[in-house]
């Protein structure tokens, strides 16, 4: 199977979206990806141990995509070999009564993963550069001063909302979060095959919301949309990558080696070392133990 540069994925100047391939040859079968996902899954879920036992990084994982997109079943295959005491997915929906009546930000900080633990968030703080800048009329229940119709809802505004996502984020991340930020890029011709088979398969009809068509017709603006938030808010401490979408186990398997590759280059990162103390005294406690 061809090898990976994830530094290929990473989002280091501006894109055009549209010239950005949704798909990658991994030069595999899909029998050959799933099993090589395997491996380096395992490989992950060992290193959250170290990452647990150091106690000193909190690792966010950002997901983002268009609908069918892949993000629910990347996370269920990815981090399947994960101690589920070190990982909590968050699937951020439409804000709730309680999230309204704080900033939009705020069910995000408090989301947060506190240190040695990974979060997962199965759409994100984007999703208010994203949706709402498709569907302004959405920010008025945000109830904010000085936004009295959404005429005054203009360049500046979310010019703004980016500068606030970018100094969230450069805050966390200097303060030992590591951000990791997948745009999973899927072709407007395979979410077709996909709502499709929504349809066609009783056993996944549950998915299907006649939202999707609506939404899938506002397809040109949200590429823009994603555009525009991927380029202004990749950054080295915050990184996008972009990652083909319309084969899934090529998509997941681009993000496990990525997350595996860049977490397992901090040197720091290791199980920490028992005292002097207790180090002398390994064989007295195996001893007292075999004596009982």
């Amino acid at each position: 199977m061809n090898t990976i540069n994830h530094e290929d994925f990473k989002v280091s100047q501006s894109i055009e979206l549209s010239n950005v391939p949704t798909t990658f040859d991994l030069g595999a079968d899909k029998k050959k990806i799933e099993k090589e996902l395997e491996e380096v899954r395992e490989k992950l879920g060992d290193f959250q141990d170290t990452i647990y036992a150091h106690d000193k990084y909190a690792i966010l994982i950002c997901l983002q995509g268009m609908d069918t997109a892949g993000k629910d079943s990347l996370i269920r295959e990815v981090f399947k070999d994960f101690n589920t005491r070190g990982i909590v997915v968050h699937s951020f929906k439409v804000p709730t009564e309680l999230e309204l009546g704080h900033d939009y930000l705020w069910r995000h900080y408090i989301a947060l993963p506190q240190r040695g633990k990974f979060s997962v968030f199965n759409r994100t703080h984007y999703e208010n550069v994203l949706v709402t800048r498709v569907h302004p009329e959405y920010i008025m229940s945000e109830k904010l001063p000085n936004v009295n119709s959404v005429d005054d809802i203009d360049d500046a505004f979310w010019e703004k909302r980016f500068e606030q996502i970018r100094n969230f984020e450069k805050h966390i991340a200097e303060n030992g979060t590591l951000i990791y930020k997948f745009y999973l890029h899927l072709s407007k011709d395979e979410q077709k095959n996909r709502l499709l088979r929504r349809l066609e398969k009783k056993e996944k009809n549950w998915k299907f919301s006649a939202g999707d068509l609506k939404e899938r017709k506002l397809w040109d603006q949200y590429q823009s949309c994603y555009q525009d938030a991927i380029n202004k808010t990749s950054l080295p401490h915050a990184p996008w990558y972009i990652i083909p979408a319309d084969d899934k186990p090529t998509a997941r398997y681009i993000v496990a080696k990525t997350l595996y590759d860049t977490l397992t280059k901090f040197e720091d990162i290791k199980e920490p070392e028992l005292d002097d103390e207790t180090k002398s005294n390994l064989s007295l406690y195996k001893e007292q133990l075999e004596n009982e």
